[in-house]
């Protein structure tokens, strides 16, 4: 593959990655409509830690800039641009039409266009297509070409990385699929999947991180009835994994731009051609209400020790959505915190990992700097490894809550776990 040039529109988790990866072999040009974003990229700097300075220096070809007119060079565009839901749990594909739109406004005669964002079957072809032609004034399939190839990165995962997970690719034609996968084969060393079709591709994804959150669902759903019946949810999971095809799913909160938000593109599709899913909706309820779980669930557990509600003292180990990584997306740790706002404690929410001025801006938290202690409540939220030098012991009053949503603290000092 020769004379290639690439276009990567959005520079976040997903974004960034691929394109320090194509930048080794490639011309690439990152494009992110945020003009800070692009400059400490070219400083070298990257807040999410994704991609270190030593990894920018390998990728040779790449440049970043937030000016349309400097992607038209492009012949491939791949649109790595968030799909959130809304506060309703509708599909908001605001951020992937108006990347449509921009590639649209440059897109020319031959050029092949990938979304990688997480949608509905039928979305490439029915919602962003559309809006290619409209802007560029070119024929779909005739004039210019599509694929899809679903994004499968994990953040704050070093080990599974984006050449190191196969990859689903797909086109509109056969010949662009065919082209679209050797462009993915030439650095995804893991290996490609060429689907059928760019339906097929999407429902793909969709299906990944329903599967999962239902799995979840199932063990958050052990874990309610074993709280009524007083066992250890984690000691009956150990036990039951003894068996070897028994799945190893915890009980936790379900966050993230992925588990928690792509289930409800299947659904919603679903529910556009009169099919109301079930099993998927169940799952994703029993998920969302976990926060609000826990946060009662440790009211409960302050009166039994007659610790008094009001003005009690609560520190929140951890806001991020998962552990050893700085993405407060759809955390549903703000769930717990929202729900104990309710009985006029006082909240410290501490964690290493996020940023202060993120979390203010996305939550309205201050997040606490300094430790303090003789806390009544300890809350463990997120298991990040920096949390493995605190002394429990020195934050806690003698009377006092530690509750591990995680399994991760010693059993010797949790009052209870999820």
């Amino acid at each position: 593959m020769s004379n290639i040039t690439i276009a990567v529109i959005g520079l976040g988790y997903v974004g960034l990655p691929l394109a320090v990866e194509f930048g080794k072999k490639y011309e690439v040009i990152g494009f992110d409509i945020k003009a800070s974003r692009i400059q400490e990229l070219q400083q070298g700097i990257d807040h999410t830690l994704e991609i270190s300075a030593a990894q920018f220096q390998e990728s040779k070809r790449l440049r970043f800039t937030s000016s349309i007119d400097e992607i038209r060079q492009a012949n491939f565009y791949i649109v790595t641009v968030p799909t959130p839901i809304d506060q309703y749990k509708t599909p908001d594909l605001t951020p992937l039409l108006k990347a449509s739109e921009t590639v649209g406004k440059v897109l020319k005669k031959g050029d092949i266009v990938i979304y990688e964002s997480t949608v509905y079957p039928g979305c490439t072809e029915e919602d962003c297509v559309p809006i290619l032609e409209k802007l560029s004034g070119l024929q779909f399939n005739k004039d210019f070409f599509c694929g899809y190839s679903p994004e499968r990165i994990n953040p704050g995962d070093k080990q599974h990385t984006v050449t190191k997970i196969k990859k689903v690719t797909s086109g509109s034609t056969p010949a662009t699929a065919q082209t679209v996968d050797n462009l993915y084969a030439s650095i995804i060393t893991a290996g490609t999947h060429l689907a059928s079709s760019i339906r097929v591709a999407e429902a793909s994804k969709a299906i990944e991180n329903a599967q999962r959150d239902i799995n979840i669902a199932f063990v958050n759903e052990l874990a309610l009835i074993f709280d009524r019946m007083g066992i250890d949810t984690t000691e009956v999971l150990e036990a039951a994994s003894t068996k070897w095809n028994f799945l190893p799913f915890k009980p936790g909160l379900v966050g993230g731009h992925c588990i928690g938000v792509d289930p409800y593109y299947l659904t919603h599709k679903a529910g556009s051609l009169g099919y109301h899913p079930e099993v998927i909706l169940a799952g994703r309820r029993i998920n969302d209400n976990m926060g609000v779980f826990v946060a009662n669930k440790v009211i409960k557990m302050m009166l039994q020790k007659g610790i008094a509600i009001q003005q009690a003292k609560i520190l929140v180990l951890g806001i991020t959505f998962k552990e050893n990584c700085p993405d407060i997306r759809n955390s549903r740790v703000i769930d717990i915190i929202n729900e104990l706002k309710d009985y006029h404690v006082a909240l410290d929410i501490y964690d290493p990992w996020a940023s202060a001025e993120e979390v203010q801006h996305e939550y309205q938290i201050q997040l606490t700097q300094n430790l303090q202690t003789q806390y009544d409540v300890v809350i463990l939220a997120v298991k990040h490894d920096k949390f493995n030098s605190l002394s429990i012991k020195d934050l806690i009053k003698s009377n006092s809550v530690v509750y591990d949503i995680k399994s991760f603290l010693d059993r010797k000092i949790v009052d209870a776990r999820l």
